[in-house]
């Protein structure tokens, strides 16, 4: 009996250990994607034809830029939040237009510190919801795809 509950006691241990590393894994691919949506959405403004600089009206309008006559991809395609394992974004949008995306996720993040240069500084973050990559000024909300 002993042994049985040692055991247990172990595989319990091992399993939230094994937890832990697939979560710390997903924010990792988080921060992976928020930077190539980050990335996109100031490639599609940047490339804005003219003076007026405009930025997506969609995510779709990433994976295909209709307003200039090549073609011209600012992303190849729109992930998976990793967290939620869903492709509902959460966006952040100013006059209809989307400056930023967030993860849906309620989850506590564990990432606290230590963002590497280059990456937002997400330091005060009390969920995923409030790592925005992109451009913050605006209003938050959900989309279903």
């Amino acid at each position: 009996m002993l042994f049985i509950a040692i055991t247990g006691i172990v595989l319990s241990v091992a399993g939230i250990s094994w937890q832990y590393q697939v979560r710390a894994e997903k924010e990792q691919q988080l921060l992976f994607v928020g930077e190539q949506f980050k990335s996109a959405i100031n490639g599609y403004y940047i490339s804005s034809l003219g003076d007026a600089k405009l930025y997506p009206l969609s995510l779709d309008d990433l994976l295909l830029d209709k307003r200039v006559p090549n073609v011209r991809r600012h992303l190849r395609q729109i992930y998976v939040d990793p967290m939620t394992g869903k492709g509902d974004w959460g966006l952040v949008k100013q006059q209809g237009r989307i400056v930023g995306v967030f993860s849906t996720s309620s989850l506590k993040p564990f990432k606290h510190s230590g963002f590497k240069d280059g990456e937002a500084d997400f330091s005060g973050a009390k969920s995923y919801q409030d790592w925005i990559f992109g451009h913050a000024n605006g209003i938050k909300s959900n989309i279903q795809k």
